[in-house]
Order: structure tokens, then sequence, then C-alpha cells
């Protein structure tokens, strides 16, 4: 039932992680965002970053949890494509894995410069799913 997505927002991209929990919808957001740039198949989980943020809500979280994110990838120069969420109350801790860009293996299409408040949801949907999703300005 996890999984990532893409959605159609004029110049920017939509990103949306379905899960069973908030926490593992976070956890896919993570995917659809470093699917942004390249496939994250081709991303190897070799060095472990730890990141902390805190929110009042569940749906300025995700936006911090993925600005977080954007800026371990231009501050590192990493991808990363396997994340391990924990949500208490307004706090998430995480762990997300990667390695160091290689142009020519990870071919990065764009550059994510931040996750934004449109199209901003955290929701259970009808079928108990998950939904965490935002626009991220590329």
């Amino acid at each position: 039932m996890n999984y990532w997505a893409h959605f159609s927002h004029e110049a920017d991209v939509g990103i949306r992680g379905i899960g069973a929990s908030p926490r593992e919808a976070f956890e896919q957001a993570a995917v659809a965002l470093a699917a942004i740039v390249t496939d994250p198949r081709r991303i190897r989980p070799l060095e472990e970053v730890p990141i902390t943020c805190s929110a009042p809500d569940h749906e300025l979280l995700l936006v911090d949890w993925l600005n977080a994110l954007i800026y371990e990838m231009a501050t590192r120069k990493m991808l990363f494509a396997r994340f391990e969420v924990c949500l208490t109350g307004g706090c998430l801790k995480a762990k997300a894995w990667g390695e160091k860009v290689d142009v020519v293996r990870h071919e990065p299409a764009v550059e994510p410069k931040g996750a934004c408040y449109t199209e901003l949801r955290v929701k259970q949907d009808t079928t108990g799913a998950w939904i965490a999703q935002c626009v991220v300005d590329v």
C-alpha cells in the first residue's frame, strides 16, 4: 500500500506520499522528492544522515521535513532514497540514507528549491490510507 507519486502543478512539481500511517506517508513523500531529481533506485544508501524538525501540526511538519531534506541534499551534495521517520506529537526524528551525487550515474534532472504550502495536505482518505502531499518549487 505504500507508494509515492507526482501530480501536475504548472511549472512546479507536486509530490505525494501514501502509506498506512502518517509516518509511512512522510517516508514516501521523501522518496517522491528524490524522484524529482533521479530514479530513486539509482541511489545507494551508503551514508546515514539524521534529521530532526518540529512544527505545530502534521502539514507544517511535512513542509519542514521536505525542506530539511532539500537543505541536506544541497549542502552535502547528496541524494537520498531510503528514509526512516518517527513522528511524536509535533516532532519528527528521521534518518535518511543516500550517497554523494554522481552526475553520470544519477543523471539529475532538476534541483528542488523548496517545499511550499500549495496543495499541502496530510490526511487519511476514505480507504484508510494516509496521504502527505505538497508542491515543490524546482
